[in-house]
């Protein structure tokens, strides 16, 4: 990958969340520099410390924080990403980037974001196969969103079907190969 690429990472609230860790390491060894935006959510999984200390760069979680410069913490993020990868993105949040909601700091975020999007889902597989979920992919898709496809297998909530989060090798595949064919 191109050194100096700026990757906006944006945690939502899974059990997946851990996954998102090595992606940030991952970007970070390749020579990106990476900041890391978390839904309120996602904390109660993995704490805004680990990704900074991973990133080596402060987290953004209050979407009313007050900024560190003069302009809002979501579009100055959103002004900087080259790129903004939503790992895990939780049916949650793909409902809310579907319908332009920016109710907390990473909706907002996306929805300010000019840069190419990518998410890789992680949920039960009950909600990975809702129509509402469905639908909600194929509009994003429609717009420009890359979906990294969940991959089956055992699930945190005991079950066992497609929902867990691409594995961070397949996903940083993905986004390495992407911004190679926008480079």
């Amino acid at each position: 990958m191109e050194k100096g690429r700026k990757i906006l990472v944006c945690v939502t609230g899974s059990i997946a969340a851990y996954k998102a860790c090595e992606l940030v390491r991952a970007f970070v060894r390749d020579g990106c520099e990476v900041r890391v935006a978390m839904t309120p959510a996602a904390c109660e999984f993995v704490t805004p410390l680990t990704f900074q200390t991973l990133s080596r760069n402060p987290v953004a979680v209050e979407q009313f924080a007050p900024p560190a410069a003069w302009k809002p913490e979501h579009v100055s993020l959103a002004d900087w990403a080259d790129f903004v990868l939503v790992a895990p993105a939780s049916a949650n949040t793909i409902a809310k980037m579907r319908h332009g909601l920016a109710d907390n700091l990473v909706t907002a975020t996306l929805l300010a974001a000019r840069a190419p999007v990518a998410v890789a889902p992680a949920m039960n597989d009950g909600m990975w196969e809702n129509p509402a979920t469905r639908e909600n992919l194929a509009a994003l898709r429609a717009r420009g969103v890359v979906v990294f496809e969940p991959e089956e297998g055992d699930l945190a909530c005991g079950t066992r079907g497609k929902g867990r989060m691409a594995e961070p090798e397949t996903i940083l595949a993905g986004v390495r190969a992407l911004l190679r064919d926008r480079s």
